[in-house]
């Protein structure tokens, strides 16, 4: 095991249970429905900071370690990695806690950029930090 999955890196974001509405015939958990958890944390915590909108530009990695079971609790945890102009690039981790043995494993990792957009879709700059940051 790599030192990095020892431990989550990041804010928890999202916490929420795989359903088996959300597995394939083997009882995992879809791959797609693990991306989109943690797209939909990528998109919280960058509109946070772009303090508005934005969308998915990019998935710059994606990397699936283990399977998710029914049952399970995924929490995806995110890290804003970089602040550009109207992007902001982050690294996304998803953790899967079993309803039986209560540690957590590393499942999926990956780099999502996301673009601040105005109320029109276009891409528009990500304000300055501040100190309430």
């Amino acid at each position: 095991m790599d030192e990095t999955d020892e431990q989550p890196r990041g804010e928890l974001t999202i916490r929420l249970p795989a359903m088996p509405a959300d597995a394939n015939a083997n009882g995992d958990i879809f791959g797609g429905w693990v991306m989109s958890q943690m797209d939909l944390a990528a998109g919280i915590r960058a509109a946070e900071r772009a303090r508005g909108r934005v969308a998915t530009i990019a998935v710059n990695t994606l990397i699936f370690k283990k399977p998710v079971k029914i049952g399970d609790t995924l929490c995806v945890y995110s890290t804003i990695d970089k602040v550009g102009r109207t992007s902001i690039t982050l690294s996304i981790e998803a953790w899967a806690k079993g309803r039986a043995r209560h540690e957590r494993t590393k499942v999926t990792e990956g780099t999502f950029v996301m673009v601040a957009i105005d109320d029109e879709g276009r891409p528009t700059a990500v304000p300055a930090e501040t100190i309430a940051d």
